[in-house]
């Protein structure tokens, strides 16, 4: 059964939301098949403004200690502040977003977390959009990188760019390297993936539909949206099928605590996507279904010369990791 908040008013709207929950369902499933001890509960809810969404959340999972897959749609008679600032021109016009959001915490340190959303926005309403256009992105934030794993889950995302027009790899590496900086600690949560804010630039957008023609341009968009989500899979379960029986101890446990710290530090401080969902009065519980479930912080924690832990703070700046890759094929990861 569909529900309420799903229920949207134009073909276009309905057809993202649909991509979207269809991956949701996907992703869930084999994620949950994958962990084998715990199962994803759904929390649906609505938006007194309107719209609403539901969270699938997995806790105290065999290989996942903490998950969340959300899918929302909400639409508002003024767009939020921290939207109008980034898109000059369309303050106190109605909106309608929707997206997919998900986050993986494992129980094992040398399981890296993982996030991704993608979404899409309309400013105006019905046969007056006055502009459109879809962005989002996947990151690793692994605690112990490893290098074998970073570049399959690069390669993978390359990939996926390279099949569509108008997706640009290199690009999209660079603006998330910068994008998921912790400004104030000087490094990156983790080791990056691809990031866009707007996959056609709204200015095209606007600039197509004037001309009536920019349907193309939107099922250009949405097919790359598609799959990406798709990619999502094949680019991250094998990292954690490879290392969910890795040993490891107190020692490992403490290091990823740390390393949760700064991932809870860039959401609350610098995340666009917490800051959107608080200003339109979202969920409070599926805005923060990303903050992992244990987390610490020690006063000028550094880690010990010569250590595992000092050894991963070198990947947690931009780095070529595709270019610095030896023969071996991304596609090479397998399980152990």
């Amino acid at each position: 059964m569909t529900p309420a908040w799903a229920v949207t008013t134009t073909a276009r709207r309905r057809r993202v939301v649909d991509v979207l929950r269809r991956g949701q369902a996907s992703i869930v499933a084999a994620f949950e098949a994958l962990d084998g001890g715990s199962t994803f509960v759904d929390h649906t809810w609505e938006r007194p403004g309107g719209g609403g969404g539901t969270a699938r959340v997995i806790e105290g999972g065999r290989v996942f200690e903490r998950g969340g897959v959300n899918v929302s749609a909400v639409m508002g008679a003024s767009v939020p502040a921290s939207l109008a600032r980034t898109h000059p021109g369309i303050e106190g016009m109605p909106f309608f977003a929707t997206g997919i959001s998900m986050v993986l915490h494992a129980q094992n340190p040398f399981v890296p977390a993982f996030h991704a959303n993608f979404r899409y926005f309309e400013v105006g309403e019905g046969d007056d959009v006055a502009v459109w256009w879809f962005g989002g992105g996947a990151d690793l934030t692994p605690s112990y990188p490893d290098p074998v794993d970073v570049r399959h889950f690069h390669g993978t995302l390359a990939a996926w760019c390279a099949r569509h027009e108008g997706a640009d790899y290199a690009t999209w590496k660079a603006v998330c390297d910068d994008y998921f900086t912790v400004r104030h600690r000087g490094e990156m949560r983790g080791v990056g993936g691809v990031f866009f804010d707007e996959l056609t630039p709204a200015s095209e957008a606007r600039a197509e539909r004037a001309r009536g023609s920019d349907d193309a341009l939107f099922e250009r968009d949405l097919a790359c949206v598609s799959d990406g989500i798709d990619t999502l899979l094949p680019a991250y379960r094998p990292l954690v099928e490879r290392h969910q029986y890795d040993v490891y101890g107190e020692r490992e446990r403490a290091w990823q605590a740390v390393r949760r710290g700064r991932y809870v530090e860039f959401n609350l401080v610098y995340d666009r996507g917490t800051l959107f969902g608080l200003q339109t009065g979202g969920n409070i519980e599926a805005i923060l279904m990303s903050m992992p479930p244990v987390a610490r912080w020690a006063f000028d924690h550094r880690p010990e010369s010569g250590s595992p832990e000092e050894a991963a703070l070198a990947a947690f700046q931009p780095h070529d990791w595709l270019g610095a890759a030896p023969s071996r094929d991304h596609q090479e990861v397998t399980t152990r």
